[in-house]
């Protein structure tokens, strides 16, 4: 038995095996047709190999693919919002968180606030009167645009020289329309800073009351539409001419401006 032809049989069938069949037991033939058996099993393999890098990036491409595809799907989508109207003036802070006033319909302030408690979005619009806290005008709708705050502002009738109103700094507010209107009935506008909720504190407040006295407090967290709406109606409707307050010498806010005439 030559070298090559030990080298064959110890690389096929190992060393301590080749020891124990006995090399002289292999003739030339059979060295032959082991050798392209050998040959033939090792293009083979280098073939799966070639086969199994290709699979390996294939699948690496594809997952690859995936990680972006999943970092774009978890990316935060910003909402785009539509503007409520169209902005045309930011009014100074004439009140500067002095709410003292020392006569009925001195001193306004006017906000929106969200009531999430019925089968559809609902929103109030309220105006209140600085000096009793009265609630004097306010509105329920489902969309809280520029006609939304019109109709509240609407329902002021014969306000006297020097009446200010104050709101926050929302579209509805700075819009064209709605300065024009405020304009037309005399009254001299005035905004909080942005972002600063404090600064029109009183009417904050008292919408916080209405919600904590009522759906909070009933825990109405889900009821109908119609149920809402009366329940804000109600409580304004006791809130103005029930509930008393400290501050007006535990007077109802009515009570205390028909007291002044």
């Amino acid at each position: 038995m030559n070298n090559r032809q030990r080298s064959i049989l110890n690389g096929v069938i190992g060393q301590k095996n080749l020891l124990a069949i006995g090399v002289n037991s292999y003739s030339d033939d059979n060295f032959n047709n082991l050798e392209r058996a050998c040959n033939d099993a090792s293009a083979v393999f280098e073939k799966f190999k070639q086969v199994r890098n290709l699979n390996l990036n294939i699948a690496k491409s594809k997952l690859l693919i995936s990680d972006e595809k999943n970092k774009e799907a978890t990316k935060a989508k910003v909402k785009k919002r539509k503007q409520t109207g169209q902005p045309c003036y930011i009014a100074p802070n004439l009140f500067n968180r002095d709410f003292v006033a020392t006569a009925p319909l001195q001193k306004l302030v006017t906000d929106i606030t969200y009531l999430p408690f019925g089968q559809k979005q609902l929103y109030l619009s309220s105006i209140q009167d600085l000096y009793n806290g009265e609630i004097i005008a306010y509105s329920i709708g489902e969309r809280q645009d520029t006609d939304f705050v019109l109709h509240t502002l609407a329902q002021l009738n014969h306000v006297p020289e020097g009446c200010t109103l104050h709101s926050d700094q929302g579209s509805v507010y700075t819009s064209y329309r709605y300065q024009q209107a405020v304009k037309g009935k005399g009254i001299t506008m005035s905004m909080s800073r942005k972002g600063t909720p404090s600064d029109n504190a009183p009417i904050e407040s008292f919408h916080s009351a209405l919600k904590s006295e009522t759906f909070y407090l009933d825990n109405l967290k889900r009821t109908t539409t119609a149920i809402v709406e009366q329940t804000v109606k109600d409580y304004i409707n006791y809130y103005n001419y029930i509930r008393i307050q400290t501050k007006l010498n535990n007077q109802s806010p009515v009570q205390c401006r028909q007291l002044v005439g």
